[in-house]
């Protein structure tokens, strides 16, 4: 492990997740964990004040690892955007997760930024967490006593408060491959179409076989304190035939839903009202697909 110090901070580099997991459980809060540092550059640059200990994940191989089998991806917490968008098992079978990617800031950013920094830094306006909800991902956590998987859809509390304990580091996200007739859609509602924070983002994973709704995921940014699944709407979905589903159904199921607030980007009734804009395209598409299939 290399340790550099300056008036600023020390800025710990461990050589493997063990050493990395003393370090954590050492000092927990008084280092941040870091590793495309994009967050950290963001934060600095708005005059944070003195640069924080930090603790570079970005160098371990066990973090950085892709594995691939039959039931999904699991992808290493310091695997990059771009990485990630440009891996053939995620282009194949998980078409939402590249696409959010690729919505990640610039190209640059992309090739810094880490799907598990994306998770970690807890913005509601984040462009991968809507994805892994829709998917039903999991989260590997670990410390010095150990490691524990936890449903992501559980994970995030309130605006920037998660479940991971002070010294716990994320290890890996795991995304299930969705079934084969499962329709997906990604959509993000920004003020440009490239580089922006998203005012809505909508992740969707319809399950409509012989037209009647089996499963349904609506998972949503920027909509509430945390990026957080519909499961009113889904619930109201589910029996469903997927035809004619009435747009005045999904406002209602949406209303209890989701909690959007007026801000610099949006104002709360735009994104309510585009909330059920984009459900209504979602659905469309799922239909269409359907069709195609039968």
């Amino acid at each position: 492990m290399s340790v550099q110090a300056s008036a600023a901070g020390e800025w710990h580099r461990p050589g493997s997740l063990a050493e990395a997991l003393d370090i954590r459980a050492r000092a927990k809060d008084a280092v941040v964990p870091a590793a495309g540092c994009t967050d950290l550059m963001v934060g600095w640059n708005a005059g944070a004040g003195r640069w924080p200990t930090v603790l570079d994940l970005s160098a371990l191989p066990e973090l950085n690892r892709i594995d691939v089998d039959d039931a999904g991806v699991t992808i290493g917490a310091a695997v990059s955007c771009s990485r990630l968008a440009n891996h053939p098992a995620v282009a194949g079978r998980l078409p939402m997760l590249v696409a959010s990617a690729r919505q990640t800031g610039s190209v640059a950013i992309q090739n810094r930024a880490t799907l598990g920094g994306n998770i970690m830094n807890a913005s509601p306006a984040a462009d991968n967490p809507p994805v892994l909800l829709a998917y039903g991902a999991r989260l590997t956590l670990a410390s010095t006593r150990g490691s524990r998987s936890i449903d992501y859809a559980d994970f995030h509390l309130d605006y920037k408060r998660t479940r991971a304990e002070p010294d716990e580091l994320l290890v890996s996200v795991t995304v299930p491959f969705p079934s084969p007739y499962a329709s997906v859609h990604y959509r993000k509602v920004g003020t440009r179409r490239a580089q922006a924070i998203s005012k809505v983002a909508l992740s969707v994973l319809l399950d409509a076989g012989a037209g009647v709704v089996r499963e349904a995921r609506f998972a949503f940014a920027s909509m509430g304190p945390v990026p957080l699944l519909a499961g009113s709407l889904s619930a109201a979905l589910r029996g469903r035939p997927l035809a004619g589903i009435d747009p005045a159904l999904v406002t209602r199921a949406l209303a209890t839903d989701l909690s959007p607030r007026d801000d610099i980007r949006s104002t709360a009734d735009y994104r309510r009202q585009v909330a059920v804009n984009l459900v209504m395209a979602a659905i469309a598409d799922a239909s269409a697909a359907e069709a195609r299939r039968n």
